[in-house]
């Protein structure tokens, strides 16, 4: 089968791989019919190499239909399933909790960390991902969302990741009608952020530095501002003088304005990989602007719901500050299985109150991956999220 491989810094290409087979009795295989291009992927791509193997399988974001399925699997052969981006039992303490991201079954202890992931390299298990013809599904007992054939892909591909991670961040917040919150980063979890906390009826800010990005959250009705200390101050001026009620930073490490944590982030990469691992493992840093800003503008007593992904060791934070404003900050991945009840009606009615139709910007082959990775790396050509389609020829 064809499939997108990691090949080093900023190099991803998609090589001919053995297809992937049954294992356990409760494993699916299913033909991906959309797989995306996720903003964590480019943290791969961009600043995780030291944790990468060339030839590994990218991609946590697929969709399709079961060809073979395991004795133990609750599937058949046709199904037609979403999966989610973390792999999960369903029956273990921490997945009875709602906290799939932390599955016992799957945690993958010998690096310290929780659920293994499709397509994210050994700090989650190196499990083969999504963005290839086919995928092997472990746990497909429990993991797979099973969706209609009515609606096309889009409709339900973002039950993945996306729609989840948005709506776990703006859920962490504890808001409620009425109340205020920013949204820092309009890439593809900060829209849907916002659009969650619109439809719930709050009062939504957002900062972007990106023109396309603010256009597309000001379509739903957000109010957008450019990134730096005069939207912050407006923002601030528009809910009293005191800031929003919470914030969600969507988007993480790789944040701009951190040039030091930038320039850090980059040796890495370029280390052998045992001290490449080491440095991101306990002096690593992230490029904190975002929180930054976040701890800056939200009020006191608020809550901060970081659904960017951070992965330094050593990352300063200015704890004088969250402390004397009492700041609540929570964080993590998103458990997909938690929300997906409340989430799949949204996806499914046609009046679309998430406009998950109007999301996707670009769609293109498998074999057009290398290309639709530097373009979203780079924000080129409005480019705000991308869906490979493994059925489509290469232009």
């Amino acid at each position: 089968m064809k499939a997108v491989t990691w090949q080093g810094h900023h190099k991803v290409s998609v090589e001919t791989v053995p297809d992937p087979t049954i294992q356990q009795a409760n494993d699916a295989i299913i033909e991906v019919t959309s797989t995306a291009i996720c903003g964590s992927d480019l943290h791969l791509y961009e600043v995780l190499g030291p944790f990468m193997t060339p030839g590994d399988i990218l991609g946590h974001e697929p969709m399709g239909r079961v060809v073979e399925a395991g004795p133990d699997s609750n599937l058949t052969a046709g199904d037609r399933v979403v999966i989610p981006f973390q792999i999960s039992c369903g029956s273990c303490y921490m997945c009875q909790r709602g906290l799939q991201t932390q599955c016992e079954v799957t945690q993958v202890r010998e690096q310290g960390m929780g659920a293994a992931l499709y397509g994210f390299s050994a700090m989650y298990g190196a499990v083969p991902g999504g963005q290839a013809e086919y995928l092997r599904v472990p746990h497909a007992d429990y993991s797979p969302i099973k969706v209609g054939n009515e609606l096309p892909d889009h409709r339900y591909l973002f039950l993945s990741d996306v729609i989840p991670t948005a709506w776990q961040g703006v859920a962490y917040t504890g808001l409620q009608r009425g109340d205020s919150i920013a949204i820092i980063g309009l890439g593809p979890i900060g829209q849907f952020a916002a659009r969650i906390a619109k439809h719930q009826g709050m009062k939504v800010y957002a900062i972007d530095p990106v023109a396309e990005r603010r256009e597309m959250a000001a379509r739903h009705g957000v109010m957008v501002f450019d990134t730096g200390e005069e939207s912050i101050s407006q923002i601030r001026e528009a809910t009293g003088g005191r800031g929003p009620d919470g914030v969600v930073d969507a988007v993480g490490m790789e944040a701009h304005g951190s040039p030091i944590a930038k320039a850090a982030q980059i040796s890495a990469q370029f280390l052998p990989d045992a001290a490449g691992k080491a440095m991101m493992q306990t002096v690593g840093v992230d490029r904190l602007a975002a929180l930054y800003s976040a701890i800056e503008l939200v009020r006191r007593g608020g809550t901060i719901s970081l659904s960017g992904v951070y992965g330094g060791a050593a990352s300063p934070l200015p704890l004088i500050t969250m402390f004397d404003k009492q700041i609540t900050v929570k964080m993590g991945q998103a458990n997909v299985k938690n929300w997906v009840d409340q989430i799949l009606p949204l996806v499914e009615d046609p009046a679309d109150p998430l406009g998950v139709d109007d999301f996707i910007t670009h769609t293109v082959a498998l074999g057009e991956a290398p290309g639709a990775y530097e373009m979203f790396q780079k924000k080129e050509d409005g480019c705000i999220k991308v869906v490979l389609d493994p059925t489509k020829s290469a232009v």
